[in-house]
């Protein structure tokens, strides 16, 4: 099975373990892994400031740096749920909506496409420490993923998971809504922060890395110590390989 890596921005500038962590997790599990060099940003930032029609060629080059791969595999929910909103931003184009349908069709988020696709719910991780999740808002609302993470995650050995307060909450950072409106932002964030708090975890889960880094740079200033993870940097850790059974498709 064929898989094409899309990092998104910030893990590929920012966070390149996370870009790591699941290029390891996905060969163990059987795909080849690619990673098209054509590939950029997703277009959200500048579509969603208003620039729709500057980004077009943006959406252009990824619908082409993806075009042969058999599936599309993203670290982060937000610029995933982006790639699956090709098609109605490109509806009215007769060359590139049959070819935005194809990609939204083939692209997962990455814990979404091992649950989903490979049909996995234990890939052997092992993890000690008390850790809590936070659910990003696109992930959840955009690529309706409620139930992925939480079923790999419930089976990481040694890992205990604590119900996080108000988990349908924004974290405040949106993109450019935390620069746009950053006094907002930093209430939402001081709210996340203290529900983490409330947990009493000493590590930090997510799906998006952008996400991640808002709160994790809220517990920075206000000199609280936590850890923060990307869900591949979980399933990545001290992995048992005898508790993985893949389905018959991905070990042929």
């Amino acid at each position: 099975m064929r898989v094409s890596i899309f990092t998104s921005c910030v893990v590929d500038l920012m966070f390149p373990n996370v870009g790591i962590a699941m290029v390891e997790v996905l060969e163990r599990l059987g795909c080849e892994v690619d990673f098209p060099e054509k590939q950029i940003c997703c277009g959200q930032p500048t579509f969603n400031s208003g620039y729709e029609k500057k980004s077009k060629a943006t959406l252009i080059n990824q619908l082409e740096a993806f075009e042969n791969s058999d599936y599309v595999v993203g670290g982060a929910g937000s610029c995933v749920g982006m790639l699956r909103e090709y098609p109605e931003l490109l509806k009215d184009d007769e060359v590139y909506y049959p070819k935005a349908v194809e990609l939204a069709e083939k692209t997962y988020e990455f814990s979404q496409f091992i649950y989903r696709v490979l049909g996995l719910t234990d890939v052997g991780a092992c993890y000690e420490g008390k850790a809590t999740y936070h659910r990003s808002c696109h992930m959840t609302r955009l690529l309706g993923e409620r139930e992925a993470p939480f079923v790999l995650l419930d089976n990481v050995a040694g890992l205990e998971m604590i119900p996080l307060g108000h988990i349908e909450n924004c974290c405040g950072f949106g993109g450019t809504f935390s620069v746009k409106m950053p006094e907002i932002s930093e209430q939402m964030v001081t709210e996340k922060m203290n529900d983490v708090i409330n947990t009493g975890a000493d590590t930090l889960i997510s799906a998006d890395m952008g996400c991640l880094m808002n709160i994790g740079g809220k517990f920075n200033r206000d000199g609280n110590p936590i850890k923060i993870m990307h869900i591949a940097e979980i399933l990545n850790s001290n992995v048992d390989t005898s508790r993985i059974q893949l389905s018959s498709e991905v070990a042929n």
